[in-house]
């Protein structure tokens, strides 16, 4: 049964359950329960894959839902399983930082290859590796610039936010009033604050990061690092981790505490909402008064496009137009103009009117939305709202009643506002090969009652085929055989 919440199948394609109880572990953790759909209902067997790489290659785990695992493959797959996971434990990494800190800067190596903060005992081990040397305090407390990004869009995609970005968040929270930052996936906005309160007596805010990069580990103790995947809402590290969490979100002496979380943007939004429910379940559960009616104060950092699908997993979310920059991000840069612009925004449930942006980089209140906006957004009379979803100013369709893209016009072939080049027909039809509507290529029945025909056919031909390469095979081995006699004749003739 799927779990409430979930993302409504879409034909032709695969629907996520959700997570179900008992469901088998792969090194990310427990997996998610997937069904094939089509037209809007399941067709075939269900099935278990990997709940963080959607890539068969980063995860290649795979199990029918009611396919019967030997003890032999449960065996092997446990096996498989501890040999994936880090060298070395949380606890481990902790007392290796603490020996590293006090070794002289001459002897303070970290390994480019392994990405591992090194002892001297170690150096041998990686002797024929690239390392840096004489590592830093600072760079000890900037381990986002130390560490290589990893940027797997669909299962990492670490893309740091910029200083410009980092800052602003840091002073917006501030400003707000909250104290504790849960930070879900936001490495380079968690240092920050740790840096901050190293060296600030009177910064009070504090932060606890939660992230599936265990390399992480080495730079921060167990209060301040969770090992979490936030696609399973699965702590790595039991429920000790869990307890960590739980006892973060209790708010202490009036201290606020907000989510703040920059998810990959290729994963998928209905398991990052099912866990998100849980960690605002969790800030729920710590029986402060006043939590029953609310929900936990959140900043979710994602791309405009999705804001359909986030709100329809959270209601009372709502878009602002502040553009969120990366520094190692081709494309999400600030400063960039029209369609090159970050599509990146903050989705929060906090009152729009409490988001003050920097006026300095073009944004202004509308009074009328009692938002701040940007400059290229303008307020439109007949919608009664500032439109725009990608900084530029958007048009009024009067056929469509509502604001479209400035570069979209309307078709009546269509009805409706669309690119100036596009194929007027329906979009509905997804089978190329008998052009019905509802299902794709690979699930076509009459694609495979072709198969299910021209099967003795191709069972004949690889017959065929090998007869084919063997007779080949012996030709080539007999010619060679000819050819190794006659240089030993003409060998023996010369001698």
């Amino acid at each position: 049964m799927a779990a409430a919440g979930w993302e409504r199948p879409r034909p032709g394609s695969l629907a996520l359950l959700g997570p179900a109880p008992g469901a088998p572990s792969c090194p990310h953790g427990p997996t998610l329960l997937f069904a094939k759909t089509s037209q809007g209902k399941e067709q075939g067997r269900r099935f278990y894959a990997c709940s963080a790489c959607r890539d068969r290659k980063d995860c290649n785990f795979f199990q029918w839902e009611d396919e019967k695992v030997s003890k032999t493959r449960l065996a092997a797959r446990e096996e498989y399983n501890s040999n994936h996971q880090p060298p070395f434990t949380h606890r481990q990494n902790v007392d290796r930082y603490k020996n590293f800190v006090l070794l002289p800067l001459s002897k303070r190596r970290f390994c480019q290859e392994c990405q591992q903060l090194l002892l001297p005992a170690e150096w041998e081990e990686h002797s024929d590796h690239q390392f840096l040397c004489d590592i830093t305090t600072t760079q000890l407390k900037s381990p986002s610039q130390l560490l290589y990004p990893l940027e797997n869009k669909k299962t990492n995609a670490q893309y740091l936010f910029a200083d410009r970005s980092c800052q602003f968040l840091l002073n917006l929270l501030i400003d707000l009033g909250f104290r504790r930052v849960l930070s879900v996936g936001t490495p380079r906005l968690h240092e920050m604050i740790q840096s901050r309160a190293s060296q600030e007596e009177e910064f009070s805010v504090r932060s606890l990061l939660l992230d599936i990069d265990f390399r992480y580990s080495q730079f921060y103790t167990e209060g301040e690092f969770c090992h979490y995947n936030m696609f399973n809402h699965h702590f790595f590290g039991g429920e000790a981790a869990r307890e960590t969490c739980r006892k973060f979100l209790y708010e202490e002496n009036g201290e606020r505490v907000i989510m703040v979380t920059d998810p990959p943007f290729g994963g998928l939004v209905e398991a990052l909402a099912s866990s998100f429910k849980k960690l605002m379940a969790m800030w729920k559960e710590t029986e402060k008064e006043g939590h029953d009616n609310k929900e936990m104060p959140v900043f979710w950092i994602f791309p405009y496009f999705f804001e359909s699908r986030i709100l329809d997993f959270f209601p009372s979310f709502s878009m602002m137009d502040y553009q969120v920059d990366y520094d190692n991000h081709a494309l999400y840069k600030h400063g960039k103009t029209g369609r090159r612009q970050s599509p990146v925004r903050i989705f929060t449930n906090l009152t729009p009117n409490m988001i003050v942006l920097p006026e300095e980089e073009g944004y202004r209140f509308c009074t009328v939305c009692q938002r701040y906006v940007s400059s290229g957004n303008q307020h439109c009379e007949i919608c009664n709202s500032c439109t725009s979803k990608d900084g530029r100013r958007w048009k009024h369709c009067v056929l469509c009643k509502k604001c479209v893209k400035p570069s979209w016009f309307h078709c009546n072939n269509c009805n409706c506002c669309t690119l100036p080049k596009h194929s007027c027909e329906k979009t509905d039809i997804g089978c190329f090969v008998c052009g019905k509507a509802g299902h794709k290529r690979s699930a076509c029945p009459s694609l495979s009652r072709t198969r299910t025909a021209c099967q003795p056919d191709k069972k004949k031909g690889q017959k065929t085929r090998k007869r084919v390469k063997m007779g080949i095979c012996k030709r080539l081995a007999m010619k060679h055989a000819i050819f190794s006699k006659r240089k030993v004749k003409n060998k023996k003739k010369k001698t």
